[in-house]
């Protein structure tokens, strides 16, 4: 390809990125002029995609980590024949726009993650490496290699200097996720001046140090050197890379090349015209596209339909070849769960003891994991206490040589087919790449630790429910019935964080036979993610023939027992293990002659979305002497108890004693119960 033509791509796909920025007012236009020639690089000569069919199962992914510019992947995408009309880019950040101003996962044809946190999409990449690793490991067999596509980034500054890159970037290095390359855009310049203030590290070492392969590409604008990074990268299987590509942001802005002033504000209506003249660019119209130029990207379309054309028949070679297989794969694909899935999931017992609902989980996992071969997940260092390995489902991990058979899961040795996910103290890390594993398809992915680290991963939760994606959070330890640990330990205000994230489920379970409803609600539940909360503590089985079925739960907030003609006079409401306790206190209630109804509510969302019917059935109007009982911080339950009820709740730290010590000290006793729920009748 001509010099000359690549240099009329390039520009084009500059100034469609600085004309939309400028007519918007608002936007990043230093970065597009900047990394313009390895994003062109990038997706002209390496990358594998179908501009028609977006969710090619076998496409190169793409995340363009620096979501700020967000111009620069709108370009490339209507460039190359994707749904995006240039319109929608003349409408860049406006409302109704296919472009708004960062990408959205589910918005916009092509985008793959929804990114501009920084450091998110960079630990997304790193999740969507390893679910093709897993996937391929599993399914492609000799001469049938139906599973074979990389994982490119785009990351800036920003994305590296935040923690959740570094944590990313290490788990990456030590699983050799040769799939993954990233193109570091190296400009040297941050939002509010250069790197130099506070950023001077040896980027290309530290990665080294991680595991990494790493390249440095001297001339962002030398398109034959970065496509030659790119393929030294491809033939590095055993690492991941880090291509460090030195650019300029503001690349050919007369007054704004290398400076900050170029990173977050439109050029000016002066400064386009003459960034324009010296890039030698008609300053007039505006969203100029040479036609040589968009027939050039737009050979996208040609080279894309051949590439799953061929694919397809590959695929249509497996099925014939391993029909099970292809069958399974497919269904994984297409997010759907096989027949008899949940056949094996154990009805527990009524038992006054019971057990704890993370160990309720533990069994209901492993009764599904078997039947369910996308499943696949893992803790942050604590499966012994989250409960939630998959046994005899092997660990993922490079394959290596071991002088005994002590490592690995008791499915003997590592092998990226393993189910078993290892990802250690890095909780930030965790929650975005299992977000990247659910986006690359053909898995249901968990992640577990203690309720009390959901704060380390906020940002991923939140980003989950933004993109709606099937993502299962198992949180344990789940109130200061944790115990000794003390406060630094135990969750207060943490519930009610996590239930104000629009479209994110949070179900907490009362007892083991609601822990098997739960799991089957997160697995079912295939367009927002789902966060089961859990208990550390036993709490009693209830007794279901004295009791409503567990199966409740699926409607968020159910009736567990009601006053003898269906009349009460005083609801008790409670989620988790403290169901157990408004229990224990009706019946203390009935033998002094108090009409109560007890209600289960696992889960807000859930029961929100119950027509009002059903709601006003469970909590009717007329009863207004409500107690809610739940061992967190009390906000947001007025809403279900009125002004005239109450809620036994938490609204201090913990403290470090044994579990039974501060449940008493915390008040939540039968006599606490009691006494406030019959101060509610008067």
């Amino acid at each position: 390809m001509s010099d000359q033509l690549n240099q009329l791509c390039i520009n084009t796909i500059r100034f469609l990125s600085v004309d939309a920025v400028q007519k918007a007012n608002s936007g990043h236009p230093g970065m597009p002029l900047g990394a313009a020639p390895m994003a062109y690089a990038l997706w002209t000569r390496q990358l594998k995609f179908n501009p028609r069919n977006p969710d090619w199962a076998d496409r190169d992914r793409f995340v363009l980590s620096a979501g700020h510019g967000s111009m620069l992947l709108y370009s490339l995408l209507h460039l190359s024949g994707y749904d995006l009309a240039l319109d929608d880019i003349k409408n860049f950040r406006q409302w109704g726009s296919k472009a708004p101003g960062h990408p959205e996962r589910g918005h916009t044809p092509g985008v793959e993650v929804t990114t501009g946190p920084l450091g998110q999409g960079f630990a997304n990449a790193v999740g969507m490496a390893l679910a093709e690793a897993q996937l391929a490991a599993r399914y492609n067999r000799p001469d049938h290699a139906i599973i074979d596509h990389h994982t490119y980034a785009i990351v800036s500054d920003g994305d590296l200097m935040e923690g959740v890159a570094s944590e990313a970037a290490s788990l990456a290095g030590h699983l050799k996720l040769g799939k993954l390359i990233c193109l570091y855009d190296d400009n040297y310049v941050t939002l509010s001046a250069g790197t130099d203030i506070a950023f001077s590290e040896n980027r290309a070492a530290r990665f080294e140090a991680y595991g990494w392969h790493t390249t440095f590409v001297a001339d962002g604008n030398d398109v034959a050197a970065i496509d030659a990074a790119l393929q030294t990268a491809r033939a590095e299987t055993a690492q991941p890379s880090l291509i460090l590509v030195r650019t300029h942001i503001g690349y050919g802005s007369p007054h704004k090349h290398d400076s900050f002033e170029a990173h977050g504000s439109p050029l000016g209506v002066d400064e386009v015209r003459l960034t324009k003249e010296h890039l030698g660019w008609p300053t007039e119209p505006p969203f100029l596209i040479p036609d040589a130029a968009l027939a050039h990207m737009r050979e996208a379309l040609t080279r894309g339909a051949r590439d799953e054309t061929v694919w397809n028949a590959r695929m249509a070679a497996y099925t014939q070849a391993f029909p099970d297989l292809a069958t399974e794969l497919q269904r994984s694909l297409r997010a759907e769960l096989p027949l008899g899935w949940d056949a094996d999931i154990p009805l527990f017992p009524a038992d006054t003891k019971g057990m704890a609902t993370r160990a309720a989980s533990g069994k209901v996992m492993n009764a599904i994991a078997p039947k369910l071969p996308a499943l696949t997940g893992g803790s942050a260092d604590l499966d012994p206490s989250t409960k939630t390995a998959l046994m005899g489902l092997g660990d993922f991990n490079p394959l290596v040589t071991t002088s005994d058979d002590t490592q690995g899961s008791d499915s003997g040795g590592w092998s990226y087919a393993g189910r078993n996910l290892h990802f250690d103290v890095r909780e930030h890390a965790m929650g975005a790449i299992v977000n990247g594993m659910a986006a690359h398809g053909g898995c249901i992915p968990y992640g577990a630790t203690f309720l009390i680290f959901s704060d380390y991963m906020r940002p991923p939760i939140r980003l989950a429910a933004l993109m709606r994606l099937h993502v299962v959070h198992v949180f344990t330890h789940d109130s200061i019935a944790l115990g000794e640990d003390g406060p630094t330990h135990q969750p207060v205000e943490q519930l009610a964080g996590l239930r104000a994230i629009p479209d994110l489920t949070v179900i907490r379970p009362a007892d083991a036979n609601e822990t098997a409803v739960a799991w089957r609600v997160a697995l079912e539940t295939r367009e927002r993610p789902v966060l089961l909360v859990l208990s550390r503590q036993d709490v009693p089985t209830l007794d279901r023939t004295r009791f409503a079925a567990a199966d409740g739960l699926r409607r968020g907030a159910y009736v567990l027992s009601d006053a003898v003609d269906g009349k009460p006079a005083l609801i008790l409401i409670a989620s988790g293990s403290e169901v157990g306790l408004i229990v224990a206190a009706a019946e203390r209630l009935r033998d002094q002659g108090v009409a109560v109804r007890l209600v289960s509510m696992p889960s807000w969302e859930l029961f929100d979305a119950q027509p009002q019917a059903y709601r006003d059935a469970v909590l009717p109007p007329n009863v207004r002497a409500r107690l809610a009982v739940e061992a967190g911080s009390p906000q947001g339950w007025h809403r279900y108890v009125g002004d005239a009820g109450d809620v036994l709740g938490i609204d201090r730290f913990g403290a470090s004693a044994p579990a039974e010590v501060l449940l008493r000290e915390y008040g939540f006793t039968v006599d606490e119960v009691c006494k406030r729920a019959l101060a509610l009748r008067h």
